[in-house]
């Protein structure tokens, strides 16, 4: 049975999409943790991130860099922060996140509520600086 993240990828449950190619797929995260938080997964259904082909891990960042860049315009911040937790869906995924401080890559601060129209505007930001 797919995965959820693969089901996202199939396009079967929708996702605030901000950009894929052959091989990755981002899109925004939709219990963020700070407005922009965006998870990066390979299209490759594979639960943990370190069992990824030496190949995707060097290429995943490459992916994700420019993504980065792009939150980090869209959401003025000290820098991108990344995080591979991976408990949530038995697929690889890296969580990047606009931070001040180490206190904002905490999972298990309260997530926010974002609506719709919030989650358009989150995707239109990143998109405009990519």
């Amino acid at each position: 049975m797919p995965t959820l993240f693969t089901r996202i990828i199939q396009g079967d449950i929708p996702s605030y999409r901000i950009t894929e190619d052959d091989h990755f797929f981002a899109f925004l995260d939709i219990y963020p943790l700070r407005k922009g938080h965006t998870l990066v997964i390979p299209k490759q259904e594979t639960d943990r991130f370190f069992d990824l082909p030496e190949a995707a891990l060097s290429q995943i960042l490459m992916f994700a860099k420019p993504i980065a860049h792009a939150i980090e315009r869209a959401y003025p911040c000290n820098r991108c922060g990344m995080s591979v937790v991976g408990l949530e869906v038995p697929h690889a995924h890296l969580h990047l996140i606009p931070i001040d401080s180490a206190d904002d890559l905490h999972f298990n601060r309260p997530k926010l509520q974002l609506t719709d129209a919030e989650f358009r505007e989150c995707q239109q930001r990143i998109l405009q600086f990519l």
